[in-house]
């Protein structure tokens, strides 16, 4: 995609002129800047809509300016740099910047299960989740049906086989509608009707819609029916309170969500911001802070051991066929490469059938009964050496790159000073290996630090002890935090954010101490 530059002689007569460079846009680039301005009006275009139904003119607005933007430096022939650094700083900021950063303000919230929207949201949501069935309402066949992209109820009264519409601002007469013998409405004037697979995976919709009537609501009895109530609980302005069942439930705007004198609260809340409270809970709560000691010191163990048994084992492999008089090296290569071919997802489930106790292979291979899952010794042992297989392949691939940019002479010129093997290896080999592989070995080190998937697939975090399940002796920070986030008390994002952010602290301080040990040894290598 560069730019083909090329002297050109001046025409014409006279004595020579200096040669003037001229420019010609190579295929490559008309295709990139071609496909960058399809990607651009195609976001416009899918965009544009939704803002305007949403009535979000300043995201409009910055939607439109950046869109000119985008076609004023594509569709010119200067600003040549900008054109290849739009691009990446455009992924940067959507796939790196904005996900920590999005990250960071949710764990300043109370978002999660039961705190989702703003508070008209959740008053709607208790209102209508407490609609009861009227005694002696009727019961409507109903069809749901969209107007454009809205959700409307199709009411066929069981007295009068009259079809209504019904929406959220309350029923409206509906001519021209063809009602099967079942009830159903098979097609209606300007509406589009859902057949069953349509409607069920609009069932929360469903169930949210409420239309307004006279004396209650109408709400949806499944995907057929529709009944007439009343909700038993009501919000009141005045108080900025719910008021039903007896009791009275006053909104406390600090945790978003309304309180009785009692101290209980209603399931459905509101998001809020909560400053600290998330991070306070992690330092404070007992049953969190007790533990986080002890799943931290072994959520290092896990990392180090990780990536210091993968590095050494590939190390030694690919010395060993890096060797000048090795053959059948490239036999050798595709087979140890072979699980890291293969999805890791499923070859830790196969592991964990392997550490079976009962029927599982290790024990049938060794002859033993090795409950190997089922004590804290043994499953850490068992997930360190699946990730050390797993993990091996590609520090071979790797280390096996780096030996072929160490010239032989360097070695061989250690063997002609009286250098032994193994201290040519650890004087010129091991320390150029390290300057070129150590920033990967950081990455990785990041990367097991959060292996989700190495604990969860395996062994769920367990063993657990009798008298606490919500830590396991296998467990990370991030299987813990997932635990305690997302286990029975439904989902906190707010309070996962803020451990996911004590988590990047730790990776990114010891990243930090590591990149700079790196700067050190390659100042000296230099």
């Amino acid at each position: 995609m560069a730019l083909d530059v090329r002297e050109v002689p001046r025409e014409g007569g006279g004595p020579k002129a200096a040669p003037r460079p001229r420019r010609e846009i190579t295929t490559a680039f008309v295709v990139s800047r071609i496909a960058v301005l399809a990607v651009a009006a195609a976001i416009l275009l899918y965009a544009v809509p939704p803002l305007v139904a949403a009535e979000s003119w300043v995201s409009l607005a910055l939607l439109g300016a950046v869109s000119a933007a985008i076609a004023y430096l594509y569709l010119t022939r200067r600003f040549i740099p900008a054109k290849y650094l739009v691009p990446g700083t455009v992924f940067l900021i959507a796939f790196q910047v904005f996900p920590v950063v999005y990250t960071v303000t949710t764990a300043f919230t109370n978002f999660g299960d039961g705190h989702r929207g703003d508070k008209a949201a959740a008053v709607t949501a208790i209102e209508t989740g407490s609609v009861r069935q009227t005694p002696g309402s009727p019961e409507y066949a109903m069809t749901v049906a969209l107007r454009g992209d809205e959700l409307v109820f199709l009411l066929v009264d069981p007295k009068t086989k009259q079809v209504r519409l019904g929406d959220a601002k309350g029923l409206s007469p509906l001519a021209g509608a063809q009602v099967g013998v079942t009830g159903k409405v098979l097609a209606a004037p300007g509406l589009t009707v859902l057949k069953a697979p349509e409607a069920a995976a609009r069932g929360q919709e469903i169930s949210a819609l409420a239309v307004p009537t006279g004396d209650g609501v109408i709400k949806a009895n499944g995907l057929s029916r529709a009944v007439e109530g009343k909700a038993a609980l009501v919000y009141d302005a005045g108080c900025d309170c719910v008021r039903g069942n007896g009791d009275t439930w006053t909104a406390d705007e600090s945790q978003g969500f309304f309180v009785n004198a009692k101290g209980e609260h209603l399931a459905q809340g509101w998001q809020v911001g909560v400053g600290l409270d998330n991070f306070a809970r992690v330092l404070t709560n007992p049953t969190i802070s007790g533990y986080f000691a002890g799943v931290f010191g072994w959520n290092l163990v896990f990392a180090l051991a990780s990536v210091l048994g993968t590095f050494a084992l590939g190390m030694s492999v690919a010395l060993a066929l890096h060797h000048p008089r090795m053959r059948g090296t490239r036999f050798y290569r595709i087979a140890l490469i072979l699980p890291y071919a293969m999805p890791a997802f499923a070859m830790l489930l196969v592991w964990r059938d392997m550490f079976n106790r009962d029927f599982g292979l290790i024990n049938q291979l060794l002859g033993a009964n090795v409950d190997w899952l089922g004590e804290t010794a043994t499953a850490r042992f068992g997930v360190i050496l699946v990730n050390l297989w797993l993990g091996f392949p590609y520090m071979f691939l790797v280390t096996t790159g780096a030996l072929q940019a160490i010239p032989r002479e360097l070695t061989e010129a250690a063997a002609i000073d009286g250098a032994t093997p193994w201290k040519a290896f650890r004087r010129v080999t091991l320390p150029l290996l390290l300057v070129a592989l150590t920033p990967l070995l950081i990455s990785s080190f990041a990367y097991n630090f959060n292996n989700f998937n190495a604990i969860a697939l395996t062994t769920e975090g367990g063993p657990f002890p009798a008298d606490n399940p919500q830590v396991g002796g296998t467990d990370l920070l991030i299987t813990y935090t997932f635990r305690l986030a997302f286990g029975a008390g439904g989902a906190q994002f707010g309070f996962a954010a803020a451990v996911s952010v004590f988590i990047f602290t730790i990776v990114a301080v010891i990243s930090a101490v590591a990149f700079r040990r790196t700067r050190k040894q390659e100042e000296v290598y230099a």
